[in-house]
């Protein structure tokens, strides 16, 4: 089982969540971690190779972006709530840096 890295404020911003949606994003992010895929997700391109977002529909909608590609971690970028349909360029611009920031890690 990879450990989970939570980058920047991420782990902070999940702790804001409602303790359901934090609860479901919980039960996703240990799926991930086994190595096997949440039960909603897309895939972020445009953030970085191998980058998905977790989609949550508990009391609004929420969205944890992470990457699993490595081999050490799944990096947890970024983790937010969604109030229009399309995700706000703000979100992606900071998952896409907190995306270089584990690339020099690595």
């Amino acid at each position: 089982m990879k450990p989970l890295v939570f980058v920047g404020s991420s782990r902070d911003d999940l702790r804001e969540f409602p303790a359901e949606a934090r609860r479901a994003a919980g039960f996703e992010l240990g799926f991930v971690q086994r190595g096997l895929e949440p039960l909603d997700w897309k895939s972020l391109k445009e953030v970085g190779a191998g980058v998905r977002e977790i989609r949550i529909h508990v009391l609004g909608e929420w969205r944890v972006l992470y990457v699993a590609k490595f081999a050490k971690a799944v990096y947890v970028l970024h983790v937010f709530q969604k109030k229009t349909q399309k995700t706000r360029r703000d979100d992606i611009a900071l998952a896409r840096e907190r995306y270089r920031m584990i690339g020099e890690r690595i």
